[in-house]
């Protein structure tokens, strides 16, 4: 069975929220919610007009305008002009916004992952904003061999000497400093480690994980095949996202760390194969 765990930090009560649902204090529940809501129904209709939404909603179109603006740029759809669409399937957003977008909730994330990986392990760390979260909180291990195809991950726990990082060969994606390729997979096989930590793209409904380059899925994959327990981090906007190429399903991991709750259709996913899911709590 699926199992949630949170932690437990005290959360204060909302002081209140602005017309729109603009919160004041911080607290971004409302707006979260109407946020999830046009998701919902931009994967319903394919297309939606800003007018639409607006009446909707109840609010006025500049802050559907804002609304789209942001799931925009977080990929999870797409803006035209006068309303949203689906996000397309074939391009991922910029490294330089993907490392901006949901960093919190990332950081949360990554205090979880590292919570579960004792000292003197070895593991696989993919390519990823929120695995280079996770490895900045390895830093404070013990005595971890890592295996890497990321040189922003390797770069990172390079800095604790008692460390051995080891960094796969193959093709190296100027954008992010992913390695890739035949090299990369054929180098991954070598080994056999206790965790695998891989991020992804998108997680359709019935558990599909999914990825946009197929070269970089295909380094997951190995990942997955040669690691005793495999450990998916993903943020709430990978929920629902589309993306081209398919990695395999959640089922084939043991955990995922997550920041909120999944749909309950991916829950009973889950189930069936016996995954684990841990949720933070939303910090102040």
């Amino acid at each position: 069975m699926a199992r949630t765990l949170k932690n437990h930090d005290k959360v204060p009560a909302a002081e209140g929220h602005a017309k729109d649902g603009a919160p004041l204090n911080g607290k971004i529940g409302p707006v979260r919610e109407r946020h999830a809501k046009i998701q919902h129904l931009v994967r319903a209709k394919g297309y939606i007009t800003i007018e639409h939404l607006a009446a909707q909603f109840d609010v006025t179109p500049q802050t559907i305008r804002r609304d789209i603006n942001l799931l925009s740029r977080e990929g999870v759809i797409h803006r035209y002009h006068g309303g949203a669409g689906l996000a397309p399937s074939t391009e991922n957003v910029a490294y330089t916004q993907r490392k901006v977008l949901c960093l919190e909730e990332k950081e949360q994330i990554a205090r979880m992952v590292v919570a579960h990986i004792p000292d003197h392990a070895s593991l696989f760390i993919n390519i990823g904003t929120t695995t280079e979260e996770i490895a900045k909180l390895l830093c404070g291990h013990e005595r971890l061999r890592v295996i890497t195809n990321s040189l922003n991950v390797a770069s990172i726990l390079a800095g604790n000497e008692n460390f051995e990082i080891i960094v796969a060969g193959g093709l190296v994606r100027p954008r992010d400093g992913g390695i890739v390729g035949p090299l990369t997979i054929d180098f991954i096989q070598q080994f056999r480690v206790d965790f695998g930590i891989i991020g992804i793209s998108g997680i359709d409904a019935d558990g599909t994980l999914l990825d946009f380059d197929y070269r970089e899925v295909r380094a997951a994959r190995a990942i997955i095949d040669n690691s005793r327990k495999v450990f998916l981090a993903a943020d709430h906007s990978k929920f629902g996202r589309n993306a081209m190429v398919r990695l395999g399903s959640i089922n084939e991991i043991d955990a995922l760390f997550t920041d909120r709750q999944p749909t309950e259709s991916l829950i009973e996913v889950m189930n069936t194969g016996d995954v684990e899911l841990h949720v933070a709590q939303p910090s102040q």
